[in-house]
């Protein structure tokens, strides 16, 4: 075994590289090797980028995916004391585990010299981290569906003279929860120079096919909304619903406003009128579907609207719906600067913000659930509500903010990032999408990025730059540091997929996605005020990750001109690894739009 120190890294008290070799003396079939590393005391907490982040399902979440038990009481099959998964779940191939008093990682890479690598802990008296050559899945295995499959053990067959070599690191942390962010860091730099990007088209043509995909494949001219997905397949008349359509639109997330503000803004650059057109159509829609709380409904389909998918149907989402307004705000602005008003957007804005500034509690939380009817609250679980903050500093503009509010506004904004910064602080923000409940997620970063940029734009107050800073370092923690290898003969490896700049959704959506684009400017904008190239660069790789799978024409990887997907598969779960779902998404095509006119070039 060779050990060799690694040049001092800030925020690392100590790092060492491992080499291990080890001699077959005689054949044997069926061996795996571990290592295993004892934590000084009873773990605290654990992290795998991406998959684990400490106890990570609450009890009172409503979905199920694996949950870590610190008190030694499993309450389902997918809770336990001790878990071994796959690296290729992982954005960053380490496992992380905090005591009372310290902090270490250990860090692989995806692929060892005798198969796929694998990583796992162990809470209690023995606790521990692990790696596992080649991998190791228990005590179940997670494939989705909120359902465990048997344990997958991987094992190598030996021949005797073999000489098989393991790489690892380990690296000795302070305490702090934050400490992880120095070894995702690290692991970053020694990965992009291994793991090259490669977009298949340039950012303008990129904008391009996807404002032709979405215009195309998801806007309908009655009754003027984006549909969510849009199957590959199509039949003779292309219009025609087949299996895989979603006719329907949230008029934030998953399509409606973010989208359609893409649109306009391109339409208006390129002075062409069918998308400035539908873009506007589509405004017009969600500007009408207010609820009778003042708020939008969150979820528009043939059957009338809704509150979208939250357990009730007048239930509205905070995140849908701020999200919505911001980008609504957003289109309005850009039309006035043109001398365009649009008087009914400016209406449902002020709506929107009149409730979000009613329904405010006195702690500074926004409702993360209200009644469409009633306007009463229907919970106040997680951070749901942390994209309104952009959203009242953005309507401070003179094109949209209601008289006499600016101070009222300013001070809403400024309570609310005083309440959620226990979650950033905690390292542990949940409760943004309405299809994962509490679980936390990608999105979460997202929206806490946009608001603390936010708030340190408004205020230069320094409190706002450092947790916009450690919100960016979260959410990064979610995005892929390196490239998978993908089985022979998939569509990912057949297309030379690079997933280095992709985000893990959540972990309980476990597939890659690319929704990190709806903050690209704020993080560009982050870099900028902080001085740090890291948050640029990495901006850059989930443009240049997205500007991947974007059907170039007709039968491209068999989709049709400009559709994209959001779902690729980097390991075993919701799909066989390599795959991507063959469905068009409007947010896909609206975000890789939206971000191709942030004005970030990309090296060649």
């Amino acid at each position: 075994m060779m050990v060799h120190p690694l040049l001092p890294m800030p925020g690392v008290v100590a790092g060492l590289e491992v080499e291990v070799s080890i001699i077959c003396h005689q054949s044997q079939d069926g061996v795996g090797i571990q290592v295993v590393l004892p934590l000084d005391d009873d773990a605290t907490r654990f992290m795998i980028p991406g998959l684990v982040y400490g106890e990570n399902r609450s009890d009172a979440s409503r979905l199920r995916y694996p949950r870590v038990v610190f008190d030694g009481v499993a309450t389902d099959s997918l809770s336990s004391d001790h878990w071994a998964f796959r690296i290729d779940r992982t954005s960053h191939g380490v496992v992380i585990g905090w005591t009372g008093s310290s902090c270490l990682a250990l860090a692989t890479d995806e692929q060892s010299s005798i198969g796929l690598s694998g990583l796992g802990f162990s809470a209690g008296p023995d606790s521990c981290l692990l790696l596992n050559f080649p991998a190791r899945e228990e005590p179940v295995t997670y494939v989705g569906q909120d359902a465990p499959a048997p344990p997958e053990v991987l094992t190598h067959d030996w021949t005797a003279g073999e000489i098989a070599v393991l790489r690892f690191l380990l690296f000795v942390l302070p305490p702090d929860p934050h400490a992880y962010d120095a070894v995702l860091r690290t692991l970053y730099q020694r990965d992009r120079d291994r793991h090259p990007v490669n977009p298949w088209v340039s950012v303008d043509d990129g904008a391009a096919l996807a404002a032709h995909g979405l215009h195309r494949w998801h806007f309908r001219h009655e009754p003027g909304v984006l549909v969510e997905t849009t199957a590959f397949h199509r039949l003779a008349d292309e219009a025609a619903a087949v299996t895989g359509d979603r006719e329907a639109m949230h008029v934030g997330w998953l399509s409606g406003a973010p989208s359609a503000h893409a649109l306009l803004t391109y339409g208006r650059a390129c002075d062409f009128g069918p998308y400035t057109d539908a873009a506007i159509s589509v405004l017009d829609t969600i500007a009408g579907g207010l609820a009778p709380c003042g708020s939008f409904w969150g979820q528009w389909s043939p059957a009338g609207w809704d509150g979208g998918w939250n357990g009730h149907r007048d239930w509205i989402h905070a995140r849908t719906i701020a999200e919505a307004t911001l980008f609504m705000m957003r289109s309005a602005r850009a039309e006035h600067e043109l001398g365009i008003e649009h008087p009914s957007w400016l209406q449902a804005i002020g709506s929107n913000l009149d409730h979000v500034l009613r329904t405010q509690r006195g702690d500074g939380a926004f409702p993360a659930l209200v009644n469409g009817r009633t306007g009463e609250p229907q919970s106040w679980a997680g951070a749901a509500g942390l994209l309104w903050i952009p959203a009242l500093l953005e309507s401070l503009s003179s094109a949209v903010s209601g008289e006499g509010k600016c101070g009222g506004v300013r001070q809403a904004a400024v309570l609310a990032g005083g309440y959620y910064a226990q979650f950033i602080e905690e390292e542990f923000v949940y409760g943004a999408a309405e299809d994962v409940d509490l679980a936390p997620s990608s999105e979460d970063g997202y929206n806490a990025v946009m608001a603390y940029v936010a708030l340190y734009e408004a205020t230069r107050e320094d409190r706002w730059l450092d947790l916009a800073r450690r919100a960016a370092d979260w959410m990064l923690s979610f995005r892929w540091s390196y490239n998978l290898s993908f089985p022979a003969h998939t569509l990912l490896e057949t297309y030379d997929y690079r997933s280095r700049g992709a985000d893990l959704a959540s972990p309980r959506n476990q597939h890659l996605h690319t929704y990190g684009l709806i903050c690209l400017p704020e993080l560009v904008r982050l870099s900028e005020h902080s001085g740090d190239a890291y948050y640029a660069d990495r901006a850059g790789d989930n443009l240049a990750c997205a500007l991947q799978f974007i059907a170039r024409e007709d039968g491209d990887f068999n989709a049709r001109k400009g559709m994209i997907t959001e779902r690729f598969y980097n390991s075993r779960c919701f799909g066989p690894k390599g795959a991507i779902l063959p469905v068009s998404h409007a947010w896909s095509a609206g975000l890789v739009l939206y971000a191709c006119q942030a004005g970030l070039f990309l090296d060649a």
